[in-house]
């Protein structure tokens, strides 16, 4: 066990990637803004390493402090920028049960990163994996306002070189400016959903 350098938790490292696309795959310019993605990971000791846990409480409860700096980043990271969706994802270590990453992938979490960004209404889309140094995770996303706006749903991928070790769990959060570019599939529209409650 570790001894705890954030709140409960010891984070080992934090990790900040962005994406920036200016045309689709096919060469055509953007239909406005570039599509700029953004992840924000922690690299952090899951102390159930090795063992069955038949109560994640205290993990999940220890995860609102994190959701709270994965806000604060966003805010930062995002340097003024809006950003319109949202997705989250979790790798653990060889020695942990993907339990353990979920656990820390709950709405307690998700909570501080909506108020960061203003309130958003919509569930944040989520997967998770078991993997180690160099894994790869897809994040999917989706309009942090309104889960059926077709435009929005999108992937990042993002790779971790050193992480996770087998006794530890990567949170990742990702974030995306707009949606894809010329998007042409109809659907609501993400100017459709201003002030409406992002779950109709």
């Amino acid at each position: 066990m570790r001894p705890s350098n954030f709140g409960d938790l010891f984070i080992r490292k934090w990790y900040l990637q962005f994406e920036d696309t200016l045309a689709t795959e096919s060469g055509e310019p953007a239909d406005g803004e570039p599509l700029r993605k953004i992840v924000i990971a922690a690299a952090l000791h899951n102390p159930h390493a090795g063992r069955y846990v038949e109560k994640l409480d205290a993990t999940i409860a220890a995860s609102a402090a994190l959701g709270a700096e994965f806000g604060r980043r966003i805010q930062e990271a995002a340097a003024g920028q809006a950003i319109e969706s949202y997705g989250k994802a979790c790798v653990v270590g060889q020695a942990g049960d993907y339990e353990h990453g979920n656990a820390l992938l709950t709405t307690v979490f998700a909570n501080p990163v909506r108020e960061a960004l203003g309130g958003a209404l919509s569930w944040v889309p989520s997967t998770g994996k078991r993997g180690g140094p160099g894994a790869t995770i897809d994040i999917p996303l989706a309009h942090k306002d309104a889960l059926y706006v077709r435009s929005h749903y999108d992937t990042v991928s993002a790779t971790f070189h050193d992480a996770p070790n087998a006794d530890e769990v990567l949170v990742v959060f990702a974030f995306a400016t707009r949606g894809r570019l010329h998007a042409r599939l109809g659907g609501l529209r993400a100017a459709d959903i201003e002030g409406r409650n992002g779950l109709n």
